[in-house]
């Protein structure tokens, strides 16, 4: 089974993107810490399969309280 270098780059500068975009969202609702929150994600992102966890686990979370 041959893999294509050019696809495989294609899809992680789609995926790549997308799970720091998610995280961000994610990580402003679900966390008082966004930042840190896209950081984590920027990083899992080269990490496919641990990416998607991570993303799952900020979705399962609960959406943090906003203080007026």
């Amino acid at each position: 089974m041959n893999i294509n270098a050019t696809l495989l780059g294609q899809v992680a500068l789609v995926f790549i993107p997308v799970m720091v975009v998610l995280s961000y969202y994610l990580g402003k609702r679900k966390t008082q810490t966004p930042k840190l929150a896209t950081l984590i994600g920027l990083i899992l992102a080269f990490i496919p399969p641990l990416a998607l966890i991570y993303v799952a686990a900020l979705v399962i979370k609960n959406d943090v309280r906003v203080s007026e």
